[in-house]
Formats: C-alpha cells, sequence, structure tokens
C-alpha cells in the first residue's frame, strides 16, 4: 500500500509539473490543427490540377493554384516549426523545473532507504522524460486525434475508399498493439543491463588504481564484459522486435496506398469517381496513416520515457519535497544523542542501538571500540548523513532534521573514512565546492589542518587541479585536504573518523594541534579512533561494544574501567587505547 501511495503522490507531483506548460502545450494543440488542415493543400491541389486544369487546359489556374499551394505550404512549415519550438520549451521546462528536486531526492533516497534504483537513475530518467518530450512521436501524438478528418475527406470521394482506409488504419493499430506488447519486456531488460554494465563500469574506473595494482585488470574486464555482452545482447534483441514491426508496418502502409490507387482507379473505370479524387484520395490516406508509423519508429522513445516517468514517480513519491525549515540562530555547539537507534540504508538490522551522550562546546570525545562496533554509523548519523530509526540527535536543543540540510552542513564539519576529492581545485574542493569560495577562509582551514605548506609546494599551489582519484597526491595529502574541507568555515561541530589513517608523526602531531585549536575556539569534536594518538586530545571516551554504548566518561575513567572488565581494549603509554 505504502509503494502505491509514493507512486500515486509521485505521478500527482509530475504532473503538476507539466502544467506548468499548459499554455503551451494548448497552443501546440492548436498548431497542430492548423497544420493538420494545411495538409489537406496537396490533395485539393491534386483534385482541381487533375479535375480542372487538365480538362479546362487553363495556364492562368494552374499558376494560381501552383502560388495559392506554395503560400499555404510555406505557412504549414512555418506552423510546424512553431510547434517544434515550443514542444522543445516545455520539455526545457519540465526538466528545469524538476532538475534541483530530482537532484536532492537522489541524494537523500540513500539516507532514507527508499527507492534507491530509482535515486541512481533519477537524473538520466529525468532526461529520457525531456527526450520524450521532445520527439518526433511526441508530436505524431498529436496529429493521431485529426485522422479522423483525413478518413472523412476519402469518404466523400468514395464510401468503398473509406472502408479500406478504415480496414488499413485498423491492420496498423493492431500492428502498433502488438509491437507495444513485444517490445515492453526486452527494452526493460535492454534498460535495466545498460545501467548494470555502467554500473560496473564506473566502479571500475573508479577504483583502477587498485584494480592495476592487484593484477586484476583480466579479471574486471571479463566481468564488465560480461555485463556489457548481456545488457548488448538485451538492446539487440529489443531493436530486433522493434525494428520487425517498423518494416511490417511501413510496408502496409506503403501497400495501402497503392491498393487505395488500384481501388480508385477501378472506380474511376467505372465512371464513379474522377482521376483527381483517385490521387487525392491516397495521399490523404498517407497523411492519415503517416502518425502510426513515427509512432511505431520511435517507439523505444516513448517506452523509455514511459519508464523514466514511472521511475520518477517512485523516487518523488518515496522522497517528498522538504519543508522550508525556520532559520535557527548558528548554534553553539551542544550536541545531545538521545536513545539513538541508526538501521543502515537497506539493511534490516540496527549496527547503533539506543545510544545516549552529551557533548559540550570545547569538549573532544573519542569514540573507541573494535572494528563493526558503530563508530563510522554514529559519525554517519552526526553529520546527517543517516537518520536515526528511533530516538533524536539535538544540535543546541534542536533535532537535526529542523535545520536545512545545506546549513546543517555548513554548522558540522565531517572527514569520513575514506576521502574523496572532486574534480577541481584544492581550492574548491577545500571550500566544498562553493561558487564562490573565500580565499582567506579556504587557507585559514588549510593552515588549521597543516596542509598549507604542503599545498604551496605543489605545482599551482591551491590552483592545483585534482580528480577523484586524487592524482598525484598521496593517501596523506588526501587525508589533509580533506581535514581542512571539514574545518572550512568554522563549524561547531567537527567529526573525525579515523583521522589518522594516513597521517605520519608530524601529520599526526598537526591533526592534535588542530583539535586543540578547535576546542579553544569553542567547537565540540568526535574522533572516531582505533590507533591511540587520535584521542591524546579527548577529554571524554565513549566505548561502543557491538553498537551499543557500554561507557562513556572522562578518557582515565572509561579506559580503567576497559581494564577491569577484560575487553580487548587496553591503556598505553600514550594514553591511548589498544
Amino acid at each position: 500500500m505504502a509503494a502505491e501511495e509514493h507512486l500515486a503522490r509521485g505521478l500527482a507531483e509530475l504532473r503538476a509539473a507539466r502544467a506548468e506548460s499548459r499554455g503551451l502545450l494548448v497552443a501546440v494543440a492548436v498548431f497542430s490543427l492548423a497544420v493538420n488542415l494545411l495538409m489537406l493543400t496537396g490533395p485539393l491541389y491534386m483534385l482541381n490540377v487533375y479535375d480542372r486544369v487538365l480538362g479546362s487546359r487553363s495556364v492562368e489556374t494552374l499558376i494560381a493554384l501552383s502560388v495559392l499551394v506554395a503560400f499555404l505550404y510555406g505557412c504549414m512549415a512555418v506552423l510546424d516549426f512553431v510547434r517544434g519550438r515550443l514542444m522543445g520549451r516545455v520539455g526545457a521546462r519540465f526538466q528545469s523545473r524538476l532538475d534541483r528536486r530530482v537532484f536532492s531526492a537522489s541524494l537523500r533516497a540513500g539516507s532514507l532507504a527508499r527507492a534507491e534504483r530509482e535515486a541512481q537513475t533519477g537524473l538520466r530518467d529525468l532526461e529520457s522524460v525531456q527526450r520524450a518530450l521532445t520527439s518526433p512521436a511526441l508530436m505524431a501524438l498529436f496529429d493521431v486525434p485529426f485522422a479522423p478528418l483525413f478518413f472523412a475527406g476519402i469518404f466523400l470521394f468514395h464510401p468503398w475508399m473509406g472502408y479500406l482506409a478504415l480496414v488499413g488504419a485498423a491492420v496498423l493499430i493492431l500492428l502498433a498493439l502488438m509491437n507495444q506488447a513485444a517490445t515492453r519486456r526486452p527494452l526493460e531488460v535492454a534498460a535495466h543491463s545498460a545501467f548494470a554494465a555502467d554500473a560496473a563500469g564506473s566502479q571500475i574506473r573508479q577504483e583502477g588504481e587498485t584494480i592495476q595494482s592487484l593484477g586484476m585488470r583480466e579479471a574486471a574486464f571479463a566481468r564488465w564484459n560480461e555485463a556489457r555482452a548481456r545488457a548488448l545482447a538485451s538492446a539487440i534483441g529489443a531493436q530486433d522486435a522493434g525494428g520487425t514491426y517498423s518494416a511490417v508496418i511501413r510496408a502496409v502502409r506503403l501497400f495501402l496506398q497503392s491498393a487505395m490507387l488500384g481501388l480508385g482507379a477501378f472506380l474511376v473505370l467505372r465512371g464513379e469517381m474522377t482521376a483527381g479524387a483517385m490521387i487525392a484520395g491516397s495521399i490523404l490516406l498517407g497523411r492519415a496513416l503517416a502518425p502510426v508509423e513515427v509512432i511505431v519508429g520511435q517507439w523505444a522513445v516513448l517506452a523509455r520515457g514511459r519508464e523514466a516517468w514511472t521511475n520518477l514517480a517512485r523516487l518523488l513519491g518515496a522522497v517528498p519535497e522538504e519543508m522550508r525549515r525556520t532559520a535557527l540562530p548558528r548554534p553553539r555547539g551542544r550536541l545531545e544523542l538521545e536513545q539513538v537507534t541508526v538501521v543502515p540504508p537497506g539493511e534490516t538490522q540496527a549496527t547503533l542501538r539506543m545510544v545516549s551522550f552529551r557533548v559540550e562546546p570545547g569538549q573532544a570525545v573519542g569514540v573507541i571500540g573494535l572494528s563493526g562496533a558503530g563508530k563510522s554509523t554514529l559519525a554517519r548519523a552526526i553529520t546527517g548523513a543517516w537518520r536515526p530509526a528511533a530516538g533524536k540527535i539535538r544540535l543546541d536543543g534542536a533535532a537535526l532534521d529542523q535545520y536545512d540540510p545545506d546549513v546543517l552542513g555548513r554548522y558540522i564539519g565531517y572527514l569520513p573514512q575514506r576521502v574523496t576529492l572532486f574534480d577541481g581545485t584544492i581550492k574548491e574542493n577545500i571550500a566544498r565546492l562553493s561558487p564562490e569560495p573565500d580565499d582567506a577562509a579556504v587557507v585559514r582551514a588549510a593552515q588549521q589542518a597543516a596542509a598549507h605548506e604542503m599545498i604551496l609546494r605543489l605545482p599551482e599551489g591551491y590552483d592545483t587541479r585534482v580528480s577523484a582519484a586524487g592524482g598525484r597526491l598521496s593517501g596523506g595529502q588526501i587525508q589533509r585536504i580533506g581535514l581542512a574541507r571539514a574545518l572550512y568555515g568554522d563549524p561547531v561541530v567537527v567529526v573525525l573518523d579515523e583521522p589518522n589513517s594516513n597521517l605520519d608523526n608530524d601529520g599526526s602531531v598537526a591533526l592534535n594541534a588542530a583539535i586543540r585549536a578547535l576546542k579553544a575556539r569553542g567547537a565540540a569534536v568526535l574522533i572516531m579512533a582505533h590507533r591511540p594518538a587520535a584521542i591524546a586530545e579527548c577529554d571524554l571516551l565513549l566505548l561502543l561494544e557491538n553498537g551499543a554504548r557500554r561507557a562513556f566518561g572522562p578518557k582515565e575513567d572509561v579506559l580503567r574501567e576497559t581494564v577491569a572488565n577484560h575487553r580487548q581494549i587496553a591503556p598505553t603509554p600514550a594514553g591511548g587505547v589498544t
């Protein structure tokens, strides 16, 4: 039931976005009416040439008709061009209206564990809908309602020709429906296979260094090639299915036009109609059936657009648009967790259970525990990346969901276990991709992370371009840049997940200096740690075990209790844990 409600809500949102172009669509319909009326120019011209001009042998009449026809065809070309431009605007407006919404929903879907498959293809689905809106097939759909006008004209020439036209149209419509039924499944399989192949290729590119260094190229290629082969076979199957019906429909339409000429010739020989009516009837039939052929030829675009429309509806329905929040004053940094339970997206078992503690501004808390204890889950929950399944996380008394996500991100600095840089300059990466970075704030954050001198030694300093793979930068350099990014903008809460995993001794010393500076300016700091040096500046320790809080308090007390309980975490000479 929830899935149906989500779909209905998403469809309503998509229809509302489309309705914003209602005026343009009405104009397209009006222009389509005019274009289809002007399509009668050719048959009427042929009718008059054969029945009047040739009979009267009047050159003046022929010239007058030809000039009139040229003018009418010119008008038709202008109107057809205009309606094409209007449909282009409809598609562009629809995509522009939903770009931010779909982008945001795709990002949030992961943390909400909803519509994850649709979230991965959301932006691509939006482009597919836009392409369908601007495709010739959609323009042909606007022409289909005017087909009865052409059939009525054929009936005026002779009932037998009208019946032949109706039978032919019924055959083409039946073939079109058979095409839809035959290609639906192959097109869906082809789309899913292409997505899987693209995902495999993207992962291989991202992990290119690991694949190269471990001699995995052949194995990786074999896996990607298998996914690619499935996608290619599915695409060929869908193309073959659609191509067969396209060819049959084209042949049937051409045969019907010839049959119309043959029937017309028979009726002319019997004296029941004129030669002009015979030619005009054939032209009218071709015009009436042309939209069906266009729709079938472009069916893959329409089918992909229809599937994308449904995918977008599921995504937008499952991830409602965020309500606008009341702006709150800048927090001081008091962080409280109240019985917080977190279930990772896509999972059914909680990795953090009923955890409560409080951190005051100016305090540093070390979060310790064995691998899998829930430290990284806690980090993601505090930063708002994962939402608690139960309990509340509060910043200065306000639950995190009372803050706009982008505003909350400016208040919380986060250094994940695995730092990823974005394509751009080092300055842009530290400034969190801000379109107008604050140079002074960038340098200050780099200095606090002890990355300033390292950055200056690079070829172009802060303007050195880097990629998602890091390029020439070492793991320690990437981690320092990631730390500078976490400190940019003077956040009131800083969450560091294994911050010294790639740092040498000098880097660890600089990290501790940065933590002392954060405490001095009143920020709350949380350090998820395995290495003893990372908690040297911590005032408090939180011990997690199997996702639950086992101890919390002053560092020395927690370490003493840990030893007393014979856990696999013990004090070290450096005052840390092992």
